[in-house]
């Protein structure tokens, strides 16, 4: 089969000829039907170097899958060949105190994971291929009756990610309260709807691009306003002076996480999600009081159940780009160049 292989650190992956993979005791084989394309992978393509991650090249890329099962190993029960899925991306131990619940993104114990604090497409063999070997059969989670895998697929993080962030603030977003999305492209739209779907909150969007803001209002913002160094005030204003009670940063920069502490309100939640590099100064003035600061990596198990519910229902709708297996160099070369709104979705197989 044909695979997107990262074959060492700062390179660009190649698309090669790979065996397919045949599946042991307790894992499974799926026929993949779409594999989201993650701005997390350009980190991996030009900025890591060997030693930094406790995995690394060769492997294939793609974290974010759904498919059809094909081959069942050994001792699986409860799927069956044919059977639509969609793939958990954080593979941790299985066993430890974070991992029976299913918060495998928090694994504490991931010298015993497939991969220690990785997963397909991250140290392993991910999607970006036409088969995808799945390690434990527990990473799989049947789709819902009406949801395509190449819909499902970013789901599993571009639509995860946001919703365990808005999730653990759901206390903080009763009527009348407001929320603020920053940056709202692949993780950012799915974030606007899931606080509409789920909250009763206001939802401001901010972003730099006309389009990413256009795309927000789209996708149910209440208001857009664009990035720039009177955002902060502006947010305040539209508060009546009280400031944003959620703030989500998808950026993670240091203009946006100075934004965010200067927007956000007293008692409120700072949520860092982007991988944006920057840094924000913690003191006991430099934020209002008993706002709470925190980053969050994925989400859990139980809660992707819940995400492809609200896909299936249409209440997440993921704006997505599909390309070939064979174009998906030029998936990464738009998001790079900032020419992509929505998400990239690399569909290997168009069907079961």
């Amino acid at each position: 089969m044909r695979a997107l292989r990262l074959l060492e650190w700062k390179s660009d992956p190649v698309l090669i000829d790979v065996p397919d993979p045949e599946p042991g005791a307790g894992q499974v084989v799926i026929r993949v039907g779409g594999a989201g394309a993650c701005h997390s992978d350009l980190h991996l393509m030009h900025e890591f170097e060997g030693g930094q991650l406790p995995w690394g090249p060769p492997f294939t890329l793609g974290h974010e899958n759904a498919g059809w099962v094909v081959a069942l190993g050994d001792g699986v029960s409860g799927l069956q060949v044919g059977q639509p899925v969609a793939v958990y991306g954080p593979w941790g131990c299985g066993t430890c105190a974070r991992c029976r619940p299913g918060a495998e993104n928090y694994c504490e114990d991931p010298a015993n994971a497939p991969v220690p604090s990785g997963g397909g497409g991250l140290g392993l063999d991910g999607g970006m291929s036409e088969y995808m070997l799945v390690p434990d059969a527990r990473f799989l989670i049947p789709l819902p009756d009406g949801l395509d895998p190449a819909v499902a697929a970013p789901l599993t993080d571009a639509g995860l990610t946001p919703y365990h962030a808005i999730r653990r603030s759901w206390a903080k977003l009763p009527p009348g309260a407001t929320a603020v999305v920053i940056g709202t492209g692949g993780l950012g739209h799915l974030a606007i709807q899931i606080l509409k779907a789920t909250t009763a909150a206001t939802v401001i969007a901010v972003d730099t691009r006309t389009e990413a803001l256009d795309l927000a209002l789209k996708n149910g913002a209440d208001l857009a306003i664009p990035s720039n160094d009177s955002t902060a005030a502006s947010i305040r204003d539209a508060t009546g002076e009280h400031g944003a009670d959620v703030v989500l940063d998808f950026v993670g920069a240091d203009a946006t996480l100075a934004m965010a502490a200067a927007a956000a309100r007293t008692l409120g939640d700072v949520t860092i999600v982007g991988l944006g590099g920057g840094t924000l100064p913690l003191s006991f003035f430099s934020v209002p009081y008993e706002v709470s600061l925190q980053t969050t990596y994925w989400g859990t198990r139980p809660e992707l159940v819940e995400v492809l519910n609200l896909g299936a229902r249409g209440l997440l709708r993921p704006d997505i780009v599909q390309f070939p297996l064979d174009q998906a160099m030029d998936a990464y070369r738009q998001m790079r160049d900032g020419k992509l709104t929505g998400r990239a979705v690399i569909v290997p197989s168009q069907h079961q």
